[in-house]
């Protein structure tokens, strides 16, 4: 479906003055958009991904998480809705969307599952994005189409000793001839038990430390091990895996961005990923408070909604204040992305605060729905179990906060 909105150029549409409303005369003479302002592109996505959340991915979510695998079926209806190529260009089977574009589709998947929003999260924004940035010519035309259309991309950086400290990974690649031999394994690589295409980081130098790293593209068939699928607190559906490779064999013209250019990949991309795990979070927050508070009204107790009461309703208030935040934060970082600005402090700054108000507002929601919250049968509990991810992954919010600092000390130090 996304397809259809292929288009040349990806630039913000400025609305009418007459569909603006402005506070002061200033503001409309000035033509400068809210963080709430869309595309016509960009609302009908968000329309698009939400009925399909809704009506194919929900009837679903429960029984993925109890089973801990992914429906094949959700994935293959990713493909054909076209979310697994939303900023790839169309010429490459993609829908040639803006990167906004990419961040409303994970958050409105989390609204309903964060399972699946990962997957189309860390396919999009790092698998994606490292082929259209440092791929050649050939390499976009063989890989992209295939990432469009029908094979799941993983990306595959962190290892038992390199989490936080992603650049001490073991990882190894030696020359033989026209190829790389790869040995070493990789931990808690999303999407890798579906995957089919893969972004391995390995060293070939470790003399030079980090400037050793490079990427090499892999699949499956190449000898990649699934040594393990992990059992987890939650995202159970979204599968993680330990990797091994085992002189595994791949070709040099499979070397993505140059030898020794896998650290400057990781650093950029992971920067733009962040952007994706705070729409992550804000759509499974924005799910648990749709899922709870509605339930408030319907439930009485001494003769009125316990949402009426005062302890309860500043509660929620305070949750909308919060959800709202964490929203202009990560639309601020993907619109400062869009226009090649730098937004490296503003993505930890969305993925931090986003992880805070998902965890908050997703273990509130538990409490006021009570005892209902707590059991399995309504969902809501599943929000807080997911919630607890993302101050892990894609950078912890103590790295987060690191990054930040940083900038901070740059600036008055």
């Amino acid at each position: 479906m996304l397809r259809s909105l292929a288009r040349p150029a990806r630039t913000l549409a400025v609305a009418s003055s007459s569909s603006r409303a402005f506070a002061t005369s200033h503001a409309r003479r000035s033509g400068i958009p809210s963080l709430h302002t869309f595309t016509d592109e960009e609302q009908m996505l968000r329309e698009t991904v939400s009925k399909f959340a809704q009506d194919v991915v929900g009837p679903k979510v429960r029984e993925m998480d109890e089973n801990e695998q992914m429906d094949p079926s959700v994935i293959q209806g990713c493909f054909e809705q076209g979310l697994m190529g939303i900023e790839t260009s169309a010429d490459h089977g993609g829908a040639e969307c803006s990167f906004t574009s990419a961040i409303i589709a994970i958050e409105e998947l989390a609204k309903v599952d964060p399972s699946v929003s990962v997957m189309v999260d860390v396919h999009n924004t790092l698998v994606n994005t490292v082929f259209r940035t440092y791929g050649t010519p050939e390499q976009r035309d063989k890989w992209l189409p295939q990432l469009a259309e029908s094979k799941l991309g993983s990306f595959c950086l962190s290892e038992p000793a390199s989490g936080s400290d992603a650049f001490a990974l073991q990882t190894r690649a030696v020359k033989d001839g026209d190829d790389w031999i790869i040995n070493g394994s990789k931990m808690w690589i999303t999407n890798s038990y579906e995957a089919e295409v893969f972004l391995i980081f390995a060293n070939i130098d470790p003399s030079k430390g980090y400037k050793g790293i490079t990427c090499f593209i892999a699949t499956k068939d190449m000898g990649i091990q699934i040594a393990k699928k992990e059992q987890k607190l939650g995202i159970r559906a979204s599968s993680t895996c330990t990797l091994n490779f085992d002189d595994m064999r791949v070709p040099a013209a499979n070397v993505i961005g140059g030898e020794g250019k896998g650290y400057k990949i990781a650093i950029e991309i992971l920067n733009e990923g962040r952007i994706g795990i705070a729409a992550q979070m804000l759509g499974l927050a924005q799910g648990a408070f749709d899922r709870a508070v509605p339930y408030t009204f319907e439930r009485k107790q001494f003769g009125q909604a316990v949402g009426t009461f005062q302890g309860m309703a500043f509660q929620q208030a305070r949750a909308a204040i919060d959800l709202e935040s964490a929203r202009l934060l990560t639309y601020n970082a993907a619109r400062l992305k869009e226009e090649g600005r730098p937004f490296t402090r503003e993505a930890a700054m969305a993925k931090y605060w986003a992880s805070v108000v998902a965890q908050s507002v997703s273990g509130q929601a538990i409490e006021w729905a009570g005892g209902v919250g707590f059991t399995r049968e309504t969902g809501i509990e599943k929000y807080w179990r997911d919630s607890k991810i993302g101050a892990i992954y894609e950078g912890t919010s103590n790295i987060q906060l690191q990054t930040i600092a940083k900038f901070i000390q740059k600036q008055y130090s």
